[in-house]
């Protein structure tokens, strides 16, 4: 697809201009890992990453670095006993890694009795940006930085559930007000009072928007702009899609207690159905050709960088 969309990928790439290349992938150490189960999953891995250390060599050019530092690992989240650093994704499983993390270092004995408040406002785990410059580089250089990814309209798509068809105290009166006021002609006052009820097409008018009324979010900000996979070497790539045998394949490769499996459970509104390429499909449904490629085209690097099949 890359010769029909030059204008796109040339936009869309630009911000990758002037950064350094990462080094050379390093080896994961599989020390700890025992039994010949694991050797399919362990070569989807190695795919996988040599596929986006090629997608980064193609597009980034040998230049001073020009994103600050902190910026980059500040979605990043420090596990030193284990010597591991997650980037967070939201929408691909975060929850429940940090509930992992919690159980890693010594800070719960289950991950299935952590509730979602601890999880997301307990202040029980560092981030990466926490540390001084030398902490930062020591981590960076040291520990196995792992990543889980989604496919980007499904994320997107389970963002807007969770965030605008469930009762929320942050994004209907922050989000949702902004939006109905901007994008909704003849709006009523409870809409524009409460800011519940956006519609998905009306959300994704106010993704594409360059002059949003309110800012991005990292539930459905890019993963290329949360955790620079391009400039920030990650040892280890999982997939939503493939959660369960990606996640505790890892835990084996940093040697986490045996009985540690990643939990199987839903983190919030267990009750729906979780958000499948059918469930998307019906969503987009509600966009115009012309809304669904520039969709496409917002999450056009996520696409490439993690080989995702375009919609």
């Amino acid at each position: 697809r890359l010769p029909e969309q030059q204008k796109t990928s040339e936009s869309s790439l630009s911000w990758f201009r002037g950064v350094y290349l990462p080094p050379a992938l390093h080896p994961l150490n599989k020390t700890f890992v025992k039994g010949g189960e694991w050797q399919d999953i362990d070569s989807t891995q190695e795919k996988r990453r040599a596929f986006l250390q090629d997608f980064c060599r193609k597009y980034n050019s040998r230049k001073k670095l020009q994103t600050h530092l902190v910026h980059l690992v500040s979605r990043i989240y420090v596990e030193d006993r284990h010597k591991v650093l997650y980037c967070e994704v939201p929408k691909a499983g975060c929850s429940n890694w940090k509930r992992v993390l919690m159980v890693l270092s010594g800070l719960a004995a289950s991950a299935n009795n952590i509730s979602h408040d601890d999880v997301h406002y307990g202040k029980h785990l560092r981030k990466l940006d926490s540390y001084d410059l030398k902490g930062i580089y020591t981590r960076l250089n040291m520990y196995t930085k792992f990543i889980f990814v989604r496919d980007p309209m499904e994320r997107l798509v389970s963002a807007f559930r969770d965030k605008f068809e469930h009762p929320n105290s942050y994004y209907h009166p922050v989000f949702g007000k902004a939006i109905i006021k901007k994008y909704r002609h003849n709006a009523d006052e409870e809409a524009l009072k409460t800011g519940s009820g956006v519609k998905f097409k009306e959300f994704i008018q106010y993704l594409l928007d360059s002059h949003r009324p309110v800012g991005m979010d990292i539930h459905w900000e890019q993963v290329s702009k949360l955790c620079y996979p391009c400039l920030i070497n990650y040892d280890f790539i999982g997939k939503f899609e493939t959660l369960e045998e990606d996640a505790n394949y890892f835990l084996q490769l940093v040697g986490a207690p045996a009985n540690l499996k990643f939990p199987k459970f839903k983190d919030r509104h267990s009750s729906d159905e979780r958000t499948s390429t059918e469930v998307v499909r019906q969503y987009l449904k509600e966009l115009s050709k012309e809304e669904r490629q520039l969709t496409y085209d917002f999450y056009y690097l996520d696409y490439l960088m993690f080989n995702y099949t375009s919609p």
